[in-house]
């Protein structure tokens, strides 16, 4: 396992979210659950300790979570990506910020349809600027199979960042959950990862599985 760290999670109440929130816990890092709703988030820390027994979590306010956190997680939904970074922006200075996002247009939502710019992840970037190091990471994992703690993912993570040794840090972060990080370029490509995510739902829709995921070949072990 990589060096503990307090890992702050907002949007730790959603699927993707609690999903990395007990995986990181069971690896022995800490784990603050961020929500706006400091009860919800509070309950969901409370059933995440009760499942994995001796764990390090807590809830807390997204502001307060991002704070507290070495390294910030966001796993809102596209339409509440923007306003939750402006809203704990004064947290994140000198940290790094893992963006999950995927910009998702429902109901077409195995439909590719990113963002004027092309990258959801890149814009958060030029939003926060050089004083916050963001990581795009978790993109093309399924939130169902990451909440099954005993359960190995058969997945890649691409991970792109413009500073490499932020890009590191998470690729660590990532093998100590089971899975495999790997470098992936510049925060520009975050645009070809996120696309990704609606070709992989066609894909699960097309042949009825719920966990399609990537691998990428070629590489020495």
């Amino acid at each position: 396992m990589t060096d503990k760290q307090t890992i702050a999670v907002l949007g730790g109440t959603g699927k993707e979210g609690s999903g990395l929130s007990l995986r990181w816990a069971k690896a022995g890092h800490r784990v603050i659950v961020g929500s706006r709703d400091i009860a919800k988030a509070s309950a969901s820390a409370a059933d995440m300790k009760q499942q994995l027994g001796a764990a390090d979590i807590t809830g807390m306010a997204n502001r307060d979570a991002a704070a507290a956190a070495d390294i910030v997680v966001l796993t809102v939904p596209y339409a509440a990506q923007k306003s939750t970074v402006l809203d704990v922006r004064d947290a994140l200075a000198g940290k790094i910020l893992v963006d999950a996002t995927v910009p998702l247009v429902p109901p077409k939502v195995a439909r590719v349809q990113l963002p004027t710019g092309g990258s959801a992840v890149a814009a958060i970037q030029d939003l926060l600027g050089a004083d916050v190091r963001v990581v795009a990471a978790f993109q093309n994992v399924s939130a169902e199979l990451l909440a099954d703690t005993e359960h190995v993912v058969d997945c890649d993570v691409l991970v792109c960042g413009d500073d490499v040794k932020a890009r590191e840090t998470v690729v660590r972060l990532v093998a100590d959950i089971g899975l495999n990080g790997i470098h992936a370029g510049p925060i520009a490509n975050a645009a070809a990862v996120e696309a990704l995510t609606s070709v992989l739902i066609a894909i699960n829709m097309r042949y009825k599985v719920h966990g399609a995921g990537i691998r990428i070949t070629g590489l020495k072990s």
